[in-house]
């Protein structure tokens, strides 16, 4: 069982013994460091009143048990709570701003089976909260905490409207056609995998004008029917439903519905690296500016900046480092290669909604099959293996041995090693949600991403 703490937030398998595992004490503890952390910056910034925090959960079934810890320890600290309930990701984010809220905090595990769950904490503006933040976040959960007399504990509000203002707001976007898309006739499928995907899936896609919509797993019970990371492997029922109803794409998102990916109408994956490659080159089309993803993602995202003539940059891995310098850039359009769309116009998030808006637009406009569409692309094939940790290892301490070891080949350390070679890439970092080292690469062909992988895996292996 695993309980990490980290500047992306706690996160943990549900059950078992304290400290070791997300358990209620672990839940109030992570609650009360990020609470304090609040209180503090309503204290410095030398403002009065109660502070108050946005919060929403995905489907998962400890959401409801995780929700009741969180707020109840927000009021105990008098701190006021607006309850989304089951809500998105990119929803919450956008709630923090519209309501004014100093900060939010989203309870899902993203990507990671049920028996995990998570919180994933938010600033004022909507983004997930800095380094510093984060580890001072840590430092306040394992400290002792003053609570707040009866008169001063918070007080719940309930705002269920949420996801209905979220999709109003996409399409009041000025990229996002809805009379193309509707007039494309577009039949759709949707794996949702059981969670709030279910809810704000379906909802956005009929108000974009879509004709049909396929559900496929969209109750929000919590009970995924495969594995929740939006992998190929893990979407033969969407290729088929795409294959057997006659869609022109099928869509699935990832239990927080942060991350995105399609289906081609035969069946075939669009790519959840070429998610943000597609969106990019509609976004550039109409609006030219820079562009941001992360070190582990698609050159071909490289190739399409190029292509409109705008610049490219590379942040580290993690959702916070991409939007920084998207902010440090003025990039127009961002985000990372899982499938994680940020587009700063909306908000400054991952976001599967407007993803999916854009991309239809994008289809829409196009007037070609979904799999056209992804040969217009430049093809790479990535490879993605983990390396878990063992709890001896010094793993900064390992990483800086191998860079050493391949110094000739002028490697980046902003994030762990990454070394872009004639050939392809590969990047090797500390995973910030699994106890792993993340080993990725790209080339051509699977065959050559693989030999990469191996290669430097063994390489690193023997730094240990």
């Amino acid at each position: 069982m695993t309980f990490i703490r980290s500047i992306s937030g706690f996160r943990g398998t549900i059950g078992g013994s304290e400290h070791d595992n997300l358990t209620p004490p672990d839940i109030v503890r992570a609650t009360q460091g990020y609470g304090s952390w609040i209180l503090a910056g309503l204290a410095g910034a030398g403002r009065e009143g109660r502070p108050k925090v946005v919060v929403g959960r995905d489907a998962r079934p400890s959401g409801d048990m995780v929700q009741r810890l969180v707020t109840g320890t927000l009021m105990g600290m008098g701190i006021d709570v607006i309850d989304l309930g089951l809500s998105t990701t990119p929803t919450v984010e956008m709630a923090v701003v519209g309501e004014a809220a100093d900060g939010g905090i989203i309870l899902t595990a993203s990507h990671n089976p049920v028996q995990w769950n998570a919180l994933k904490l938010l600033d004022s503006r909507g983004a997930f909260i800095s380094a510093e933040a984060g580890a001072e976040v840590i430092r306040n959960s394992a400290g002792t905490h003053v609570f707040s007399p009866v008169e001063e504990l918070g007080q719940v509000t309930r705002h269920d409207g949420w996801i209905d203002a979220h999709i109003q707001a996409i399409l009041d976007l000025e990229l996002v056609d809805r009379e193309a898309i509707a007039s494309a006739g577009f039949k759709v499928a949707v794996d949702a995998v059981n969670s709030t995907g279910g809810i704000a899936v379906p909802k956005l896609l009929h108000a974009l004008g879509v004709d049909e919509v396929i559900e496929l797993y969209c109750e929000p019970h919590g009970h995924f029917p495969h594995n929740p990371e939006p992998r190929p492997e893990h979407l033969t029922a969407l290729s088929g439903a795409v294959k057997e109803h006659g869609c022109h794409l099928g869509i699935t998102v990832d239990p927080d519905v942060d991350r995105l990916a399609f289906v081609c109408e035969d069946g075939s994956m669009f790519g959840e690296e070429y998610t943000l490659v597609a969106v990019a080159d509609y976004v550039l089309t109409h609006t030219p500016g820079p562009v941001v993803s992360n070190l582990s993602s698609t050159r071909a995202l490289r190739d399409v900046a190029t292509r409109h003539g705008q610049a490219y940059t590379a942040s580290a891995v993690g959702e916070v480092n991409v939007v920084n310098a998207m902010e440090e850039t003025g990039a127009i359009i961002g985000g990372e290669g899982n499938g994680g769309v940020i587009y700063p116009t909306l908000h400054a998030g991952r976001d599967a909604l407007v993803g999916i808006a854009l991309f239809l637009s994008h289809l829409a406009h196009q007037a070609m099959s979904a799999s056209e569409l992804r040969k217009g692309y430049p093809h790479y094939e990535m490879v993605k293996a983990k390396i878990d940790l063992n709890p001896d290892w010094d793993v900064d301490r390992l990483l800086l041995d191998f860079a050493g070891t391949v110094a000739e080949l002028t490697p980046s350390t902003i994030d762990g090693v990454k070394l872009d070679l004639p050939e392809g890439w590969v990047h090797l970092r500390k995973s910030n949600t699994e106890p792993i080292v993340r080993v990725y690469a790209e080339s051509g062909s699977t065959d050559a991403a693989e030999h990469l992988v191996e290669t430097y895996r063994e390489q690193l292996l023997s730094c240990a």
